[in-house]
């Protein structure tokens, strides 16, 4: 029975040998689309291939949090079924607002007075007086004169773009900008132009060569770039915008609350408030609830409301969000203790990383890439990290190039010297034994 046993075990390890090395040469790419004419084929295809993950460990979505997103989280063990608590490094909670009695406050308060939700679109009988002050509040924090506020942040960029751009008009993206933008981009019908990471000449030549053959302008970049946590080069995109008469649209998801002397973003960071002509972002990063916005000049936002359609179709924010990004708001400007934590642990981990040998980019904020370049070590990486008590996200290509594929980890303000220790432990383990770092 022993030798029936060995065979059974040697049998089950060959078979996953061949998966694993079946797996080295997929990714969600190879499933985007299939020459079949069901077009149910490719989910069938996909649906296997994700069991297939489950089956040797490298099936990191959906880990079901049991609760708050903090920088110690409880999530169900697929593997054991059993609760088990783990060092969050994948939220965007930045700076811990989103258990912050402040703001929790503020949302159980608004809940009470305003009930579930708002009814109606913002346009028409949806807009509450905290969605009011929701704007006031966001418009001031970036130095603009005024604000839309979106249902979600990927409708903020969608809806500002197709609802501005035109067909004869010029988009100028840079390559690493956000999916959203890439989509808004595309809606609008306008001609999009794809520049290198961060290239300023690059970014003034086809301005140089194209202004002329198009109507409107506009260059769009991330403030802080969501998969390298590096800054845009504002000033100069500035002035080259202006000298060609083109306007610029920044992203802020990953810039509020982070960086700038008060934490409201690359505006201030540069000290740029008031000339950047269109300041979007998402409200579900550092200020932790859900939504988008975007600040301009009156005239601007106003247009905004008309001909925006994820703004003129979508149910306005519900009160309780709304106030607690009210509180959220007031809490960065009230506590800056709290940005200070979090750009210590920032150093801090970027130390201890980097001292590893351990290759993280650009990275200059709270997001830190771990890139790696190899798929299969990324995902068992990922699986070592697990079993390790770390929670941390894995990028593979389409999202990142190939050769760039990536652990990608967020820090927060909330997250102790232990659990920062613990992590780059944890990683020093995992590196070395994939060969990863000597």
């Amino acid at each position: 029975m022993a030798k029936v046993a060995e065979i059974d075990r040697e049998d089950e390890r060959r078979e996953l040998d061949a998966e694993n090395q079946r797996e080295r040469q997929l990714s969600l790419a190879d499933f985007y689309s299939l020459p079949d004419p069901d077009i149910f084929a490719k989910t069938r295809a996909l649906y296997e291939y994700a069991q297939s993950q489950k089956k040797i460990g490298h099936y990191a979505y959906r880990r079901t949090l049991l609760a708050a997103s903090d920088h110690r989280v409880v999530i169900r063990d697929e593997a054991t079924g059993k609760p088990r608590e783990m060092i969050m490094m994948a939220s965007n909670n930045y700076l811990g607002l989103v258990t912050h009695p402040k703001v929790v406050q503020a949302g159980i308060e608004a809940y009470e007075k305003w009930g579930a939700g708002a009814g109606s679109v913002s346009l028409l009988a949806g807009t509450l007086d905290i969605h009011r002050e929701l704007e006031r509040k966001l418009a001031a924090f970036k130095g603009c004169e005024d604000c839309i506020v979106f249902p979600a942040g990927w409708s903020s960029n969608v809806g500002v773009i197709s609802g501005l751009a035109r067909e004869g008009d010029l988009i100028l993206n840079d390559i690493l900008n956000h999916a959203s933008i890439v989509d808004g981009s595309r809606l609008s019908g306008a001609e999009v132009k794809t520049f290198p990471h961060k290239n300023l000449a690059a970014l003034e030549r086809y301005l140089d060569r194209l202004s002329p053959k198009f109507h409107g302008r506009l260059v769009i970049v991330d403030g802080v770039f969501s998969m390298d946590g590096d800054i845009a080069p504002l000033p100069e995109m500035v002035e080259i915008c202006r000298k060609y008469g083109a306007r610029l649209m920044i992203d802020e998801a990953h810039a509020t609350g982070v960086i700038g002397e008060h934490g409201h973003g690359s505006p201030e960071h540069f000290h740029l408030e008031g000339r950047i002509d269109i300041v979007a972002g998402t409200l579900s990063k550092a200020l932790g609830g859900v939504g988008g916005f975007a600040c301009s000049t009156k005239e601007v936002v106003e247009y905004l409301r008309y001909y925006s359609r994820s703004y003129m179709f979508s149910t306005a924010l519900p009160p309780a969000v709304t106030a607690s990004l009210i509180a959220a708001l007031d809490v960065i400007d009230s506590e800056p203790e709290l940005r200070e934590r979090l750009w210590w642990n920032i150093r801090y981990f970027r130390e201890g990383l980097t001292s590893l040998g351990f290759n993280l980019g650009e990275s200059e904020t709270a997001i830190f890439p771990i890139i790696i370049g190899d798929d299969w070590k990324v995902k068992e990486m990922t699986r070592l990290l697990h079993e390790d008590g770390v929670f941390v996200n894995a990028v593979f290509y389409p999202a990142v190039a190939r050769r760039l594929s990536r652990i990608r980890m967020s820090l927060m303000a909330t997250h102790t010297k232990e659990d920062l220790d613990q992590t780059i432990a944890a990683c020093a383990r995992a590196g070395r034994k994939l060969g990863i770092i000597r």
